[in-house]
């Protein structure tokens, strides 16, 4: 078929008078480049599940694409399965949740819908705790207000790992039109109440937190679902309301007052700060739009903030954890993160698990996981009891750096201390990141290519002592397309396709050893970071 054929073929099935209405002008109109980029691929289903931009086609994110991809998950789940599904405050988040529970009822499965716009977490744990074989959350995390996604969790409360993610697609691309779907009739869904909700709470609040509970803290949700969630959590386990920045509070899917709906970005954190400015806050905390990330920054008496980055709030995280259970556990982070975790294991003596990215894998890591954590922020905590959340878990990691800020304060001191004292006790580990957006995926595939025809033998006047190409599976870990470098003087790269974006990542990693004043330790590591960016974006070509 042509563009026009499939354009009209798409039509005739879909149910949303939205896409129904832009569809028919583009047609009408034959505006062929704008059907082009909505028919000439489709959204892959993959260990992400999907996520897009909304609009009519197979390759928008739309009622369609999501009824599609609900019967192909019906058709590996199989009937009499329970399957429990959430939703953010997203442009049609709550309209796609509802499509899911319609197709799968109709298919013979048991569905569950979280009772209103809820943090990811709530679903992940909401899948172990009602005992569901699978769940879904409809949310696109932190990606621009145009776009909405589709995460699917198994029964273990994890996303999923391949072949799983293989075995919906392939049923995915089975499904016929959706019109011709048989769905579940009023009454077949089962909508939960609060009860899940104070279930989680009661999971997130029997975290080791201490008794330490005199912290104020400024406090943003950037637009998402996270602020109630957040507020009931704080509040249940003895601390002060946090102080929210209200332009912020409300779910609002066009995110008006950022630039880009996530906490890592330039200005995003901007009214946090300036609120915690303002009411003398000892603590700034944002989650993501769905809440499953957690971005922490400490005030500093002259003014202004200092946000930790990803590895330094996990070494924090790590060791508060370690120090407040017992008996035979691991922590587990994956190849990208810092490699101070490895350290901070051995020397308390418990296991130590590295992974491929993706919380997917690290909630894999081995039995007796209580911390696991990615630099991109997102961390899921435990106790010796395990993990409540099988996933990242924004509001249980914002509980948790509060107590640990909270112990700080009644000593007289802040994170930035604790920070110090981890860099004397393990060295300097100075990180960070470079990223690279492309307009075509060739060109990070000839990226790769030319790292690999041609490594590099000096970066940052360090000399490259050896490359793991993890397209070979280094380490026993599954094959993924990345490359690995290690520097003379204990320095680290990492090179990967992003696996949700058209961007290149590289990870970079320095450790000084601390001699002196930590201030000087970070000036050179920082000058060395510097140098190792330089050459390598060079190396890139990019």
């Amino acid at each position: 078929m042509n563009l026009i054929e499939q354009a009209r073929a798409w039509l005739a099935q879909d149910p949303d008078p939205d896409t129904r209405a832009e569809l028919a002008t583009l047609i009408e109109r034959e505006y062929l480049d704008a059907l082009l980029e909505r028919f000439g691929a489709k959204l892959e289903f993959g260990t992400a599940g999907l996520r897009g931009e909304l609009g009519a086609g197979p390759n928008r994110m739309n009622r369609v694409t999501v009824m599609r991809a609900a019967a192909g998950l019906a058709a590996v789940l199989g009937p009499g399965k329970h399957v429990v599904i959430g939703y953010d405050a997203r442009h049609k988040s709550d309209v796609f949740a509802r499509d899911t529970a319609a197709v799968l009822t109709g298919a013979g499965l048991h569905a569950s819908l979280l009772p209103r716009p809820l943090p990811t977490p709530v679903l992940a744990f909401a899948v172990r705790q009602l005992g569901a074989d699978a769940g879904v959350m409809v949310t696109a995390s932190h990606n621009p207000p145009r776009d909405n996604g589709y995460k699917v969790y198994w029964g273990d409360g994890s996303q999923i790992v391949p072949p799983i993610d293989s075995r919906i697609s392939a049923a995915i691309d089975a499904v016929g039109p959706v019109d011709q779907l048989p769905l579940g009739a009023p009454g077949t869904l089962t909508e939960l109440g609060d009860g899940i909700v104070d279930d989680y709470l009661d999971a997130v609040t029997a975290l080791p937190l201490g008794d330490a509970r005199d912290l104020w803290v400024a406090y943003t949700p950037l637009h998402g679902v996270g602020a109630a969630t957040l507020t009931e959590a704080f509040l249940a386990a003895g601390f002060p309301s946090p102080m929210s920045v209200e332009e912020q509070r409300e779910p609002d899917p066009d995110f008006p007052t950022v630039a880009f709906p996530n906490p890592e970005e330039p200005g995003a954190m901007d009214l946090a700060v300036a609120l915690a400015a303002a009411r003398g806050a000892d603590l700034v905390l944002a989650n993501d739009p769905d809440a499953d990330r957690c971005a922490v920054g400490v005030p500093l008496p002259g003014g202004g903030c200092r946000m930790l980055t990803g590895d330094e709030l996990g070494g924090l995280l790590a060791e508060h954890v370690i120090t407040h259970t017992a008996g035979d556990r691991m922590v587990a982070t994956t190849i990208v993160s810092s490699t101070l975790l490895g350290k901070i294991a051995a020397a308390h003596g418990v296991r130590y698990g590295e992974t491929l990215t993706g919380f997917k894998w690290i909630i894999k890591a081995g039995p007796g996981l209580v911390f696991g954590y990615e630099e991109a922020i997102g961390y899921s905590v435990g106790s010796d009891a395990g993990l409540p959340v099988h996933d990242k878990d924004g509001i249980g990691a914002a509980l948790t750096v509060a107590a640990v800020a909270a112990a700080a304060k009644r000593d007289g001191r802040t994170l930035l201390d604790l920070l110090d004292d981890q860099a004397r006790r393990y060295g300097l580990h100075a990180t960070t990141q470079l990223s690279f957006r492309v307009a075509e995926l060739s060109l990070i595939a000839g990226a790769m290519e030319r790292l690999r025809a041609d490594p590099p033998s000096e970066l940052g006047g360090r000399k490259v002592l050896g490359a793991d190409d993890l397209a070979e599976g280094e380490g026993g870990l599954p094959p993924t397309d990345g490359l690995r470098y290690r520097l003379e003087g204990d320095a680290r790269v990492v090179v990967r396709p992003s696996g949700t974006e058209p961007k290149l990542k590289c990870y970079l990693e320095v450790v000084v050893p601390v001699t002196g004043e930590v201030a000087e330790a970070r000036a050179t590591a920082t000058a060395a970071l510097n140098a190792v960016g330089a050459d390598l974006t060079v190396a890139l070509g990019l």
